[in-house]
């Protein structure tokens, strides 16, 4: 347990036992990050890959335009920063705290020394990039040949399976987003993202509280997904 959060339950450090889960708590250091700080910006010198302990981290670039595009969210218990520090090569992104968030952080020379001493850390490494990868050629191809409503409907299934909590409503995507965000998020305009969010709610599928999104119709939003 570190700062409240136990690092079994993070994806990196599962497969470790007590004894190497102390072992590697010295190489981690705690920061923290006011709501819009940045943690890092695209093309700086990868030199730390992080772990969200509390809050939530935007991974974002910028268009052509000088458009914010939304990669990715981090979410507790989830790394980011991984793929450059592993290869050793500029941050591809900007990381930016959504809300004030504490995260843990460790620098590219010791995590390579642990990788080499903890074989199963390795192991969970490349299936956690792995998984980013394919991630993002879905998110991709869903921008290149889905239509938005459908983009949009796959993307709030997605941040329900990872960030949810059930009500009486339905099931609550526990993130503040605005149409903005999911804008930014699949590709298509403020406009578009309010216009679909009307469809869905008049239609049932969805409805909001305190804030927060809430899946009220799972199969009808899945029908819009496919």
């Amino acid at each position: 347990m570190i700062d409240g959060i136990d690092l079994k339950d993070v994806s990196f450090f599962k497969g470790l036992n007590d004894i190497e889960i102390e072992e590697i708590v010295p190489y981690l250091q705690h920061v923290s990050y006011k709501k819009r700080e940045m943690v890092f910006s695209e093309g700086e010198r990868s030199e730390w890959l992080y772990i969200v302990i509390e809050g939530k981290v935007k991974i974002t670039k910028l268009s052509n335009d000088g458009k914010e595009i939304i990669l990715e969210i981090i979410q507790v218990g989830e790394l980011f920063g991984a793929v450059a520090v592993f290869k050793d090569f500029p941050y591809p992104a900007n990381a930016v705290a959504m809300e004030p968030t504490r995260a843990l952080k460790v620098s590219r020379k010791d995590l390579l020394k642990l990788l080499d001493r903890y074989p199963t850390l390795m192991l969970s490494l490349t299936s956690i990039i792995g998984d980013r990868m394919k991630e993002s050629y879905e998110m991709l191809k869903s921008i290149a040949l889905e239509c938005v409503e459908s983009r949009i409907a796959s993307l709030l299934l997605k941040l329900a399976d990872k960030s949810t909590s059930v009500s009486d409503r339905g099931t609550v995507i526990d993130l503040r987003l605005t149409r903005q965000d999911i804008a930014d998020m699949v590709g298509t305009t403020v406009e578009t993202s309010i216009r679909t969010f009307s469809k869905f709610r008049k239609e049932g599928l969805i409805s909001e509280h305190n804030g927060r999104i809430v899946i009220t119709d799972r199969i009808g939003l899945q029908m819009y997904s496919q």
